[in-house]
Order: C-alpha cells, then sequence, then structure tokens
C-alpha cells in the first residue's frame, strides 16, 4: 500500500494529506527513497 500511495502522490493523483494517517509515516519513508521528500508534506 505504501508504495501504492507514493505512486499516486507523485502523480498527481493524491496528496499526502489523503494518505490515511495509519501509513502515512511509510508512505513519507517510500517518499524520501525516491527522493522526494518534499511530496510528504
Amino acid at each position: 500500500m505504501d508504495v501504492i500511495y507514493a505512486s499516486l502522490i507523485v502523480s498527481g493523483l493524491k496528496t499526502f494529506a489523503q494518505v490515511p494517517k495509519v501509513i502515512q509515516p511509510r508512505v513519507k519513508v517510500v517518499l524520501e527513497n525516491l527522493g522526494l521528500p518534499e511530496l510528504a508534506e
């Protein structure tokens, strides 16, 4: 799920705020690993 949400954020279909709070920390790690930490704000 983490990678799916991260890819939706990168493609502009979702924002980080739309990610369920429970998995936001894990999605943030994925975005940081992709070199896109600014998308996790």
